[in-house]
């Protein structure tokens, strides 16, 4: 077994339950802004134009087809014409508290904290992260999740979305440090995985629901608490 000394994590989907908070916030919102009145008929007609619509968009900021402000600005128009609502009657400040009420949530993972702290003793811990500045830190604040690591990178900071090398590149650059001492852990096979493979940073692939990938990480976990063997 290699001697990390610095572990990189993943927020969203690894750490953070995204699903989760985000569909707490979803029901909220499709009752408090009455989205039944404004043409959609159900929460489930909202949620899942959510999903197809948000996805689509994050994969296009993720190469680089879209930026953070028209990702902003399209979001909420495009969910609700793809749920057979009224696009031109959302509410001015809808995005907004959407972004606000969903980063406020505490949720994490199974297992997030303990292994966090477990961890700490041995490593030093950080984030590396697609996400924007503002909502990553108020979702890191708001879960609790902000008091273990030493350092955190977004792609808004860099410049550079992994899988991008480059975002890991930084990284190793601000930690002076080197590939073979750092170990990426994250669900994403693309971002996380591959991103990682690029910068030659070992892999743990966190894959709670047991999912088929192509590449093959260095390892591969199903449960957090997984770790604790591993490191």
């Amino acid at each position: 077994m290699k001697t990390y000394q610095h572990l990189f994590f993943d927020l969203d989907h690894t750490l953070w339950d995204y699903d989760r908070n985000v569909t707490e916030s979803l029901t909220e919102l499709y009752q408090i802004y009455g989205l039944q009145d404004l043409g959609i008929p159900t929460f489930e007609k909202f949620f899942e134009a959510f999903h197809a619509v948000n996805f689509q968009l994050w994969d296009w900021y993720n190469v680089g087809k879209i930026d953070k402000h028209n990702l902003r600005k399209e979001r909420f128009p495009r969910i609700f014409n793809h749920a057979g609502g009224r696009a031109d009657a959302i509410p001015q400040e809808f995005e907004e508290d959407f972004m606000h009420r969903t980063s406020s949530k505490p949720h994490v993972f199974p297992y997030s904290k303990e292994i966090l702290t477990y961890l700490r003793e041995k490593y030093q811990i950080h984030v590396i992260t697609n996400g924007f500045n503002e909502s990553q830190a108020k979702k890191m604040k708001s879960s609790g999740l902000d008091i273990y690591f030493d350092l955190v990178v977004t792609s808004e900071t860099t410049g550079h979305k992994k899988p991008d090398p480059r975002i890991f590149h930084y990284a190793l650059e601000k930690l002076s440090t080197q590939p073979e001492f750092c170990l990426m852990i994250g669900d994403n096979p693309n971002s996380d995985i591959l991103g990682a493979q690029r910068a030659e940073i070992d892999q743990v692939f966190f894959n709670p629901d047991g999912k088929s990938i192509e590449l093959k990480p260095t390892f591969e976990i199903r449960h957090l608490k997984e770790l604790e063997s591993l490191l």
